[in-house]
């Protein structure tokens, strides 16, 4: 245990950071003043001092000056409530090594500590150092997003801080960002059920249904081919993962996120991705192109024929091509007469392998094993992207002139906590969302929708509705609890409300 003395007036306010502090390997010892802090220090050895600036009697500063003289290489961190530099001044002026502002988060004291006791490169702490400084920042976004805009930013921030936290391998640290992902998560499930009934309806929403034509047909243009790479399951830091192997060849025009519709499954959001409508409506006025949920057969049959329609419905030339790449011969084929491609103004490229790691459900345990956090599952998108025929296709394409779109249908969760079932016996398959006549489940883990036109969703029934669960749970039946719980625990899946599904990477690449 690493010795901590904490001096503070109203150290009992402060009771469950100790707490959190002592479960993180901390032993801490409290003073109520400087006097009686700077006597414990006369007969006992502490590691480090946190220190309140605003004390009765003796100040936090005073108290500093009269701790150095005895103690110059303890290093002291000093809490405040005050924003003004001259308090600021004063703490460097004495030497201390951080400062914390008031109201504190036991992280914060945690990252503080954290960056005094790891004696790492330059690198590891300027990356912690920068981390630390945005900690509170982060903080007050998740706290206060009111819009798709703020929470997409939050979602960003929060990727980009994991890939540079994973490279230092420093898994305190990364552990204090999981449980802001996981606060996040949280505020956005909650801002999803008040808001999404309103974006969904709203001509203005970027999402599955009219991403085509927003933003994939003004990129079209007669004598200049353009290739559209749909990755199923492809999450926004995973693609951050493969862009330095993109980048070599393409120059990136547009890098943006869009939102994917619920339920987060390639039936929904695929098929209103080539069809520009929502499910609804597809199944409105193509029911020939539509499935329900407990029909025999894929679900996702007619693409084609749904990026036709689209095409028709808009006014344009149908001038494409579609191609679905399941395994790696379907990509050596197509490598292989890629030329021929150039005379289409779009070919449209379903790629799967991303989507079939999440969906080996006979090999769970597996692929458990080889993607068992967040980021092992980054490292094994990298590592497949490097040696795949994707990787070679898109450098081909560089050579013939082809502009390149990548993006995805939805994204994927780890799933870590299970929560209980029940319904009729047509009760959908996915652990992340169902859709019966009647489905119980607790409300604090699922959005429960009663009138799926709300959301623009079809209903197999009169009486249809569905139910989303919410951050990284899924749902189980009474029966055979605890082998499904066992099985399905800490596996990728998706379906639901999170940011890792909702949140789908598109980008515009023009070869160098």
């Amino acid at each position: 245990m690493i010795n901590i003395l904490w001096i503070d007036d109203e150290i009992e306010h402060f009771k469950s950071h100790i707490l959190f502090l002592n479960k993180k390997g901390y032993e801490v010892t409290t003073c109520k003043s400087g006097p009686e802090a700077i006597k414990y220090l006369n007969k006992n050895f502490c590691e480090a001092i946190l220190i309140d600036q605003n004390m009765p009697g003796l100040s936090g500063t005073q108290s500093i000056e009269l701790i150095n003289k005895n103690h110059p290489f303890v290093p002291i961190i000093m809490i405040t409530q005050s924003l003004e530099n001259e308090t600021i001044e004063n703490a460097l002026g004495l030497k201390v090594s951080d400062y914390l502002f008031k109201p504190l988060n036991p992280n914060q004291i945690l990252l503080s500590l954290t960056k005094l006791f790891r004696n790492k490169e330059i690198v590891s702490s300027k990356i912690i150092s920068d981390y630390q400084n945005s900690f509170q920042k982060i903080n007050n976004k998740i706290n206060f997003s009111n819009s798709i805009e703020d929470w997409i930013e939050i979602y960003k921030t929060i990727c980009n801080w994991e890939l540079k936290l994973s490279d230092i391998d420093e898994l305190e640290i990364s552990e204090i960002l999981m449980s802001q992902k996981k606060q996040a998560n949280k505020l956005f499930s909650d801002f999803i059920e008040n808001n999404y009934e309103y974006l969904i309806n709203n001509n203005d929403f970027l999402s599955s249904i009219n991403l085509f034509k927003t933003n994939i047909v003004p990129e079209l243009s007669k004598g200049h081919p353009t290739l559209m790479i749909l990755i199923d399951n492809l999450r926004y830091d995973q693609w951050k993962t493969i862009e330095p192997f993109v980048v070599e060849d393409y120059s990136i025009k547009k890098n943006i996120i869009y939102t994917s519709i619920l339920p987060t499954t390639t039936q929904y959001c695929r098929n209103s991705i080539f069809s520009g409508l929502s499910p609804i409506d597809i199944n409105k006025f193509h029911p020939n192109y539509w499935v329900n949920e407990t029909d025999e057969g894929g679900k996702n049959k007619y693409e084609d024929e749904l990026i036709n329609e689209q095409f028709l419905r808009l006014g344009l030339e149908s001038n494409y091509k579609y191609h679905k790449i399941s395994n790696p011969k379907d990509g050596e084929s197509f490598l292989n007469r890629m030329s021929n491609e150039k005379q289409n103004e779009l070919t449209v490229m379903v790629y799967n392998f991303v989507d079939m790691i999440s969906h080996a459900k006979k090999d769970v345990k597996f692929i458990k094993e080889l993607a068992s956090s967040d980021r092992a599952y980054r490292e094994l998108t990298k590592g497949w992207f490097k040696n795949s025929k994707l990787n070679e296709i898109i450098k081909k394409g560089k050579d013939l002139g082809f502009k390149i779109i990548i993006t995805s249908d939805h994204g994927t969760i780890n799933v870590d906590k299970a929560t209980l079932v029940s319904g009729d016996k047509e009760i959908s398959n996915n652990l992340r969302y169902k859709t019966s006549r009647q489905i119980h489940s607790s409300k604090k883990e699922a959005l429960n929708l009663k009138n799926p036109e709300k959301f623009l969703l079809p209903s197999n029934h009169l009486s249809s509705c569905y139910i989303f669960a919410k951050e990284n749970t899924f749902f189980v039946y009474s029966n055979n609890y605890n082998n499904y719980v066992n099985m399905f625990k800490n596996t990728y899946q998706h379906g639901g409300i999170s940011m890792e599904e909702m949140f789908v990477p598109f980008i515009v690449l023009d070869p160098k």
